[in-house]
């Protein structure tokens, strides 16, 4: 009889987790908020999330930092002008040749090519065009001199077209001819493309054509039109790149050296339409770019190319544009220039940027990425976690107002009921209840009697209106109390949210204007830096908070580090220093109608400013409230307490 195959399993052996996700998820948001909750902007603690790296790994600065340095060897890689300098070479070393060959002959015809050699003028290309009709006596002289056209023309074609090698090396007519040829049909079918036409059969019976001019096998036309305009757009910014009299000298040698078969109007019409298809890659940019050795024509539009696409790859890894995601990155242009480890780490950023999103995380707004709510209640749960370790140890309670109510929610107990009780009546246990008596007195029917009847136990939590008004204005990041305001806001938020859902919570943040914020709001707010203190206006949209729950405890908890020194007036904000009286007068305003509203209004100064201690003071005489002073460090603490304090307080009235 066969035996049935055993297997046992246990935990993986070989390495890493070949199926664990590339970082840990949940460990990249908690680095976020970390950020966040010691005052950190929200954007910003999300691009360092790509940036820097999650748990040490290579981030988008190191790709960047990487891509910067070979931009600085690429710029010091030699002289751009070496396709002039070159010619100029060449054509010195032929005019010596012709020169020591016209001294040895006594005839006429020599002497007047002597001095038509004399009259040349200085400029490198004028000369070569000059000489274009010349004839020369040195056939060494005549091979040099047309060295300096057909070399030039040979490196401006291959740095045009990767595959050009074997066919500027054949002499024969025929391969010239089908070079223009190719030229020619090439301007034809990007000409049908940027008018939109169907090119699939075009391009098709092009590259049948005319493949072998084009090793990368482009499979689209899209394709081919890319790998040309870059290389193109190269040569465009070489040009620019030089001074006005190099740029001259090498318009007229390239000129000179294209004129044959048409080629120089063919590459005119190419360079146009490339530059119409693709007008984002650069054409006019200029690089200057030094070095001892002299850089010949295709050496340097490949170095100009190499620095144009390391410029492209920095602004994808910068990240700076509006909206931007690390799908914006292209991976094999990273892999092309920074290798397969750079593209790796690429790759695992962009994996841990879509599993932020596909878990939740984040989510995507008009900015771009940001927090989702998911990710935001466990900032605020981080926040609060790090509240109550500060507070002191010992018993904290529900702080519920606990009383049986037909309104309220049913706690799964019963009592017997008592005469006036309105609570619903608990029918399971009032029938049991008469079963029972029924039975023991050996009864065959069911009555209900007083005492078998009990209601459902229910309870009430009492309620409160809380509005919490934090100062945003310029002093408080100067001081750098920003991070504390954010942590306590957030925790607050979450405590109510999670543990005490029936209160309404309104956070309203105070600078030259007030607002109100939500916790994704409050979460990703930043500074303005706007002088202003306008404490009058959040005052009064706590009121308005307050009046739409007119059936809760109004509470306004007050976290500032500065008098008024702003008010409204018209709509518009008044702001002056030292304060006002009116500024002063209209913020004493809105304390009356909070006081006569019944509000408890407490507030937590920051730092020690007399002029703010004084209008604490009298604020806390005038409308019965309490000022805290806790250092910045406590300031959750002493918030998320006091409202803990007031809750309790509450239950117990």
């Amino acid at each position: 009889m066969k035996r049935p195959n055993r297997f046992r399993y246990g935990a993986w052996q070989g390495g890493p987790d070949p199926l664990a996700p590339p970082y840990d998820v949940r460990a990249a948001v908690d680095q976020v908020g970390a950020e966040v909750l010691a005052g950190g902007s929200l954007r910003e603690a999300l691009r360092n999330l790509l940036r820097r790296g999650p748990d040490g790994g290579r981030g988008l600065d190191d790709l960047a930092a990487r891509a910067r340095r070979m931009r600085r060897e690429a710029m010091r890689r030699g002289n751009l002008d070496g396709a002039v300098t070159r010619s100029q070479a060449l054509l010195d070393q032929a005019l010596a040749a012709e020169r020591e060959e016209l001294a040895s002959r006594t005839d006429d015809a020599a002497r007047f090519s002597e001095a038509r050699l004399d009259s040349l003028p200085r400029s490198t290309a004028r000369a070569v065009e000059e000489l274009s009709d010349y004839q020369w006596a040195s056939d060494d002289a005549r091979r040099t001199y047309q060295q300096i056209l057909d070399g030039l023309r040979d490196e401006v074609l291959e740095q045009r077209f990767a595959g050009m090698r074997e066919a500027l090396g054949n002499p024969d007519p025929a391969a010239q001819r089908r070079l223009a040829e190719m030229l020619g049909d090439l301007n034809d079918l990007l000409d049908r493309h940027a008018r939109g036409e169907d090119t699939t059969d075009t391009f098709a019976e092009f590259m049948r054509r005319h493949g072998e001019f084009f090793p990368e096998k482009p499979g689209t036309v899209d394709e081919l039109i890319d790998a040309l305009a870059r290389r193109a757009a190269a040569g465009e910014r070489l040009m620019r790149s030089l001074s006005a009299q190099q740029q001259e000298e090498l318009s007229r040698l390239m000129a000179q050296a294209l004129g044959n078969a048409g080629l120089a109007d063919q590459m005119a019409r190419l360079t146009a339409n490339l530059r119409t298809l693709r007008p984002d890659l650069g054409w006019d940019r200029r690089a200057q770019v030094r070095g001892q050795q002299g850089l010949g024509y295709g050496e340097a539009a490949g170095a100009l190319a190499e620095i144009g696409d390391l410029d492209e790859l920095l602004d994808q890894l910068g990240q700076e544009h509006p909206g931007a995601t690390l799908d914006d990155i292209d991976v094999e242009a990273v892999e092309r220039i920074l290798g397969r480890g750079a593209a790796g780490d690429v790759r695992r950023l962009q994996e841990l940027e879509r599993e932020l999103r596909r878990q939740g995380w984040l989510a995507r707004g008009g900015e771009g990425l940001t927090l989702s709510p998911k990710a935001l209640r466990r900032l605020g749960g981080t926040a609060l976690r790090r509240v109550f370790a500060s507070l002191e140890t010992g018993r904290r309670g529900q702080h519920d107002l606990r009383d049986a109510g037909a309104a309220g929610e049913i706690t799964g107990a019963s009592r017997p009921w008592e005469f006036g009780d309105e609570q619903p009546i608990d029918v399971v246990r009032t029938v049991g209840n008469a079963v029972r008596r029924s039975t023991s007195a050996r009864s065959s029917a069911v009555s209900l009697a007083v005492d078998d009847f009990e209601v459902v136990e229910t309870e009430r939590r009492a309620s409160a209106a809380v509005a919490l008004c934090v100062d945003l204005s310029y002093s408080m990041v100067a001081e750098e109390r920003w991070g504390p305001m954010k942590q306590t806001a957030l925790a607050l938020s979450h405590l109510v949210a999670t543990k005490f859902p029936q209160d309404a919570l309104q956070i309203i943040g105070f600078g030259r204007y007030a607002t109100r914020l939500t916790s994704e709001e409050l979460a990703a707010v930043e500074p303005d830096y706007v002088q202003g203190t306008n404490l009058q206006h959040a005052l009064q949209l706590a009121g308005r908070h307050l009046r739409k729950h007119s059936g809760s405890e109004p509470v306004v908890l007050v976290v500032t580090d500065g008098e008024p020194t702003a008010h409204l007036e018209d709509g518009e904000a008044v702001f002056f220093w030292p304060p006002l009286s009116e500024t002063v007068q209209a913020t004493v305003a809105e304390v009356d109608a909070l006081t006569r509203y019944g509000a408890t209004l407490n507030l937590f100064m920051l730092g020690e400013d007399a002029g703010l201690r004084r209008f604490v003071d009298a604020v806390a005489r005038r409308s019965g409230g309490r000022v805290f002073t806790p250092d910045t460090d406590d300031l959750g603490s002493y918030v998320v307490n006091d409202y803990i304090r007031a809750r309790r307080g509450r239950a117990r009235r």
